[in-house]
This record gives structure tokens, C-alpha cells and sequence, in this order.
């Protein structure tokens, strides 16, 4: 009998009481996978981790089945930024966050790549490519940093995947740095993959441009705003303008089962929202499918 492979699927959880907790709210509702901020995320510095915490939080990750644990950066850094404090202030917390996800064993940080502000583009991507190459000469962090396209909202670089590419491209460190893909940003960047004809084209188009071997993460947010619209505004699977045919196509890509796929929905107090979005996912998954993949009883139950 052929081996069922784990589909990584979960939501971005709270580390509110305690890092580790981020952990069991994900395994209590049936994540195989989650993301977190490792720090407030409206914060730019936070107290470094006591290395109980961290003991606890890997005895707590080795002892569950959600795993990778992965990490989303500050919305506040900008690498990019033409603003001298800023720009120093994100370099501090761009290694303070690196540091504490080595620390703690976390494979991969997500990071929106940044925004021009009142500078150039040009300037912009530069600024990054040479802080990265000058950071990872000095700095021999395990984790890798990942890209994740943005909507093209404002100022910000990263919507297309021939800038995603030339991040990667023009780094002296490639083999730390790879891609996380957003539903909601490609959607709103312009990329309509809706039909299978369109799911083919845009992935080849990723795949010749960027490389989807160095695909590590997956965000599933549906789209409040349009195609094309460049609006960041997430919505629950099946309530927004991608729809439900985009999500079913990727959910039964077997390329992706073993992707950390994550969700990073509206949120209210409780999380019950995610697990009735990661079971519409679940849902979209084909009878043969199923029969190859571990998923959570918990997402299987109606």
C-alpha cells in the first residue's frame, strides 16, 4: 500500500501566553502546519526569548504533529526604505527576528520585500539586495528567508514575478533565500488563475521567472478586491472574487500537498473561522485525492 502523504495545511495562529501556545491552538483545530510573528508584529523590538521559552517551544513542536513552523516578519520593516531611520530600524529588527527564528528552530521567515516610499525603484531594490548580501555574509542564521509577493498596493515592490526574480537573481546568497506565494496578492497583482488554462499559464509563468523549486510557502487568502484591483484585502475562501475553482485547482496540485500551505483570513476571537476555511479547502479536494493524503479527523468531520 503506497504511503499517504501529510497535506501541510493550517492558519497563522497567536503567540499571545506563550510562544508554544501558537502550537496547540493549531493542533486543537486539526492544523498540520501554522505560521506566527515571533514578536508583536506593531512593534519594532521585542525582549530576546529566555532559553526556557525556547526549550519549551521546541519540546512542544517536537511533540506535535504541526510542523513547519513557519514565521511572517514586522509589518513595520522596510529594507527598502529611502528614510535613513527607518531603514535602520529595520535592519535591527530584521536581525533581531532572524535571530530569534534560529533560535528557535523555525525554517523560514516570510517578508514582504519592501516599498519605495518617496525614493525610486530602482534605489529600492538595491537598498535590499546589498543589505541581504551584506547581512548574510555576516550572519550564519538557518533559517531562510522567504519573499512573498505583494498586491502592488501603494508603493510596494514584489507584485510581479520578474521582480520577485530579480531579488533572487542579484543575491550573492541565493541558497537563503526563497518564495512565498500569496493567493490573494497574485490575484490582486493581476494574475487570474481561475480556469485550469490560466492555473497552467501563471504557474509556468512563475515557474520560468522565479522557479518553483524555490516555492517554500503558500498563503490561501481569497480576494476582497478584483483582479488587477492591487488591493490587500483578505477574505475567507469562497466569500471573495478569486473563487472556489482557483482554490480546488491548487488543492489537488500534487506538487503542492507537502507546500506549506497557510491561511492568514479575517480573525475573531476564536478560531473557528480558520477551521471552517481549512474544511471548505479540505472539501475541494478530489475522492482520489483523499485516499493519498493524511489530513486531520478533525478537518474531516462534518
Amino acid at each position: 500500500m503506497q504511503k499517504k502523504q501529510r497535506l501541510l495545511l493550517g492558519a497563522h495562529m497567536s503567540i499571545a501566553g506563550g510562544i508554544e501556545k501558537s502550537i496547540e491552538r493549531g493542533e486543537s483545530i486539526g492544523c498540520t502546519t501554522i505560521q506566527i510573528f515571533t514578536k508583536s508584529n506593531r512593534q519594532w523590538y521585542a525582549r530576546p526569548f529566555s532559553q526556557e521559552e525556547i526549550t519549551l517551544f521546541k519540546q512542544t513542536a517536537k511533540e506535535s504533529f504541526v510542523n513547519p513552523v513557519v514565521a511572517h516578519t514586522s509589518y513595520l520593516l522596510n529594507l527598502g526604505s529611502p528614510d535613513k531611520t527607518v531603514y535602520k530600524k529595520s535592519v535591527k529588527s530584521f536581525i533581531e527576528e532572524m535571530d530569534r527564528c534560529h533560535h528557535l528552530d523555525i525554517p523560514y521567515l516570510v517578508m514582504h520585500p519592501g516599498a519605495y516610499l518617496d525614493g525610486t525603484v530602482e534605489d529600492c531594490f538595491q537598498r535590499i539586495i546589498d543589505t541581504l548580501n551584506e547581512l548574510f555574509s555576516k550572519h550564519s542564521w538557518n533559517t531562510m528567508l522567504l519573499f512573498e509577493n505583494t498586491a502592488g498596493q501603494g508603493t510596494n515592490i514584489g507584485y510581479t514575478f520578474k521582480q520577485l526574480s530579480k531579488l533572487y537573481q542579484t543575491s550573492k546568497y541565493k541558497r537563503k533565500i526563497g518564495f512565498c506565494f500569496d493567493t490573494c496578492h497574485a490575484f490582486a497583482a493581476g494574475y487570474s488563475f481561475g480556469t485550469e488554462k490560466e492555473y497552467k499559464a501563471m504557474w509556468k509563468e512563475f515557474n520560468d521567472t522565479v522557479g518553483l523549486q524555490q516555492l517554500k510557502v503558500i498563503h490561501l487568502n481569497d480576494s476582497k478586491g478584483e483582479c488587477g484591483s492591487r488591493i490587500d484585502r483578505h477574505d475567507h475562501i469562497g466569500k471573495g472574487k478569486i473563487g472556489l475553482e482557483a482554490f480546488r485547482l491548487i488543492m489537488n496540485d500534487s506538487y503542492f500537498f507537502t507546500i506549506p500551505k497557510i491561511l492568514e483570513t479575517p480573525k475573531k476571537d476564536t478560531l473557528k473561522g480558520d477551521k471552517q476555511n481549512m474544511q471548505t479547502l479540505v472539501k475541494l479536494i478530489s475522492e482520489k485525492n483523499l485516499k493519498k493524503l493524511f489530513i486531520s479527523k478533525i478537518l474531516l468531520k462534518k
